[in-house]
């Protein structure tokens, strides 16, 4: 039912890689997904995706602020050792301050030039290099689903079951993602289009948030993917997943005892995407537009 739809959503959607190096050296590194909208450099994901970017600005200014404190004990001719001991214990600082942070547009390492993210919708707009996309000519059309698409067949794409298991080399002050990594091969997982869900409106009252339900949960690394239709039209972007009780509880034997457990359906929900060609016709950011 989808081979068609793959081999089109395939053209347009690649693994977004992030590494993270806190400020006490940990490191953590973790793949999602992207689509590429135009020949202009112009990326979408899931808002969350860019969340350590946002973070590392921040923590940037209070890294910046707590060296300057240590600095400033530290050159002060006045204070004894033990007494600039006593004052550097008493600064504050954050294990967990992204120090340093880096991106993957697929394969390449590369700056973010422009980014908008609607923390709220959790759908991000980034714009890179446009010579990252040179080479590409396929790029997607999106739809703007209404009721009456309810119960159609979709499909999700993305990077599951791949850690990326990034190093930072100390030397050279960078990041190392594996050499054996690439190519990530896709992982596509179908499901129905179920219902539309409204979870409020944005802080400044300028929009409904809304989500294309799925009967199925995406599945991490598909974080941004696209969900598709049969022709390979873009209905919405993979957020996030939703764990819905059913009201029973099944029986099951462990251990020679009897329990009941809970029983629950997990489903998927998607950045609608009449919120995706709202934001889009908003930053004026070309695409293509699927009629119908």
């Amino acid at each position: 039912m989808f081979k068609k739809a793959y081999k089109i959503a395939s053209k347009f959607t690649h693994p977004l890689i992030i590494g993270i190096r806190f400020f006490d050296g940990t490191m953590d590194s973790g793949i999602g997904t992207f689509v590429i909208l135009n020949d202009e450099g112009w990326l979408m994901t899931a808002g969350h995706m860019m969340h350590p970017s946002i973070l590392a600005v921040q923590h940037k200014k209070e890294i910046e602020r707590y060296r300057a404190e240590q600095d400033k004990i530290n050159q002060n001719s006045t204070l004894s050792m033990g007494q600039k001991k006593n004052q550097l214990k008493k600064l504050v600082s954050n294990k967990k301050w992204i120090e340093q942070y880096a991106l993957w547009i697929g394969t390449q390492k590369t700056m973010i030039e422009k980014q908008h993210v609607y923390v709220e919708q959790d759908i991000a707009f980034i714009k890179i290099d446009p010579k990252y996309v040179a080479n590409l000519k396929d790029f997607p059309a999106i739809k703007a689903p209404t009721d009456d698409d309810i119960g159609a067949s979709v499909c999700k794409l993305g990077f599951p079951f791949h850690p990326v298991n990034a190093t930072f080399d100390e030397e050279k002050k960078q990041f190392v993602i594996p050499a054996n990594l690439f190519p990530i091969p896709r992982f596509p997982i179908d499901g129905m289009y179920t219902r539309n869900l409204k979870t409020g409106r944005s802080k400044d009252d300028t929009y409904d948030i809304l989500y294309l339900e799925t009967s199925t949960p995406g599945l991490k690394g598909q974080s941004g993917g696209p969900i598709y239709d049969t022709d390979g039209n873009i209905m919405a972007i993979q957020s996030r997943n939703m764990t819905i009780p059913l009201g029973f509880k099944g029986r099951v034997e462990n251990n020679g005892k009897w329990v009941e457990e809970n029983q629950f359906m997990n489903v998927g929900l998607g950045v609608h995407g009449k919120m995706i060609v709202k934001f889009l016709d908003e930053l004026g950011i070309k695409y293509n537009r699927a009629e119908g």
